[in-house]
């Protein structure tokens, strides 16, 4: 993207992009359903954990196909994967309590898990596009929106059975389906095809985008043992230093409070003082709260985790906003591509970090983790001389 080009950008919408945290944050509270249902589906159908468990596989296994949703995307049309998503959301999960069968569960599933990929390919094109010259900060926006949602989901889906009943709260799907209306006409007028003359290619875009995603790809997966110790593991490691059941309780909620603020702050930074600044002052600091916060304790010890949880968390936004920017007029396949190695290793790391956890024990796996999210540091470096040098992401606005 040439100077030119960027001052030829359009003004920050913010109707837009408002609008499109908003959908993020209704269609997440949906997708964030499965977890607290769990317990009521186990004993409706008599479930074992396994078979638990693979519901979430399941809703999960459509991700694999992201780099091809986001090269369909490419070439139709953005804006109708993002119109339809929060509707196609809303319906399956809605539908879980009145399944009559384990087997239309993972069907009702599988159809959330397309639909989750239909929104979140996307979606992130769209804000680029409706950014104007201020990603970083529509990113942070957008970002904030899931944030929230995974925070309320559980809560608004309880309420829902509190008040009508484990098999009679279908009707929450209304929000959802409202929520698509309200997107089409707010977006069916909207040109976004990003490249309508030209047929996508994954190999090609990995080819064009791998000088930023490889560097990318090696944060989110350093990144990722941080995030699984503290996201996985944090109650039980408060509670076997401490022993204090109400602070293990409220240590997560603090992490993640700590993350939507990061998350709504540091976009916006980045487009004044740069994506890579910000994400090397994120991938500094973080690693360094975690080890800090091994050696600490009580009251002091969740002052860090704060530190720890705006740092660690508000990465995603800048790195979404470099994605977009690197890809000249946004790519969904690029995007695509990305959460697919982000899904993978996510996945990954959990399961290895539970295994060292096993044999070395939670202090132990803590620490590995902090030193490990130290070697995000060279990788930040690297974007440096792989990214073109009118990068904005090089450039303050």
């Amino acid at each position: 993207m040439t100077r030119e080009d960027k001052q030829s950008k359009p003004e920050f919408d913010t109707e837009r992009v408002v609008l499109l945290s908003i959908c993020h944050f209704i269609h997440d509270i949906y997708s964030s359903f499965l977890a607290p249902l769990l317990p009521f589906l186990i004993e409706k159908f008599a479930l074992s954990l396994t078979q638990a468990g693979f519901l979430s596989t399941v809703m999960q296994i459509p991700a694999l196909m992201n780099p091809y949703i986001g090269k369909l995307a490419d070439r139709i049309s953005v804006r109708y994967f993002i119109i339809m998503a929060p509707a196609l959301t809303a319906v399956p999960m809605s539908l879980l309590g009145v399944a009559p069968s384990y087997g239309i569960l993972l069907i009702l599933l599988f159809l959330t898990g397309i639909s989750v990929s239909l929104f979140h390919v996307p979606a992130p094109v769209l804000v680029y596009r409706v950014a104007g010259n201020r990603t970083g900060r529509a990113m942070s926006f957008y970002m904030t929106g899931g944030e929230l949602a995974r925070t309320l989901g559980p809560l608004t889906i309880i309420s829902a059975i509190s008040l009508l009943g484990f098999e009679g709260f279908y009707p929450v799907m209304i929000v959802g389906i409202i929520a698509t209306i309200v997107m089409y006409f707010k977006f069916k007028e909207m040109p976004v095809t990003l490249k309508p003359k030209e047929k996508t290619s994954i190999r090609k875009t990995w080819r064009e985008m791998r000088g930023l995603l490889l560097p990318l790809s090696a944060i989110v997966v350093v990144r990722g043992f941080m995030h699984a110790c503290l996201t996985a593991f944090l109650p039980l490691y408060i509670m076997q230093q401490s022993g204090n059941v109400w602070l293990a309780g409220i240590a997560l909620s603090i992490f993640e409070g700590a993350g939507v603020v990061g998350i709504l702050t540091v976009g916006g930074l980045s487009d004044r003082f740069g994506r890579k600044r910000l994400l090397m002052f994120c991938l500094v600091v973080a690693p360094c709260a975690l080890l800090l916060f091994t050696v600490t304790s009580g009251w002091f010890q969740l002052g860090i985790l704060l530190v720890t949880g705006f740092s660690l968390l508000s990465t995603t936004p800048v790195m979404l906003a470099m994605i977009q920017e690197y890809s000249e007029d946004g790519s969904s396949a690029a995007n695509g591509i990305f959460m697919m190695i982000s899904f993978l290793a996510r996945s990954a790391v959990v399961v290895l970090v539970g295994f060292v956890a096993d044999m070395l024990g939670l202090e132990k796996t803590y620490v590995i983790c902090g030193v490990i999210g130290l070697a995000g540091i060279p990788f930040v470096v690297r974007i440096g001389s792989s990214v073109k040098e009118e990068e904005p992401m090089e450039k303050t606005f």
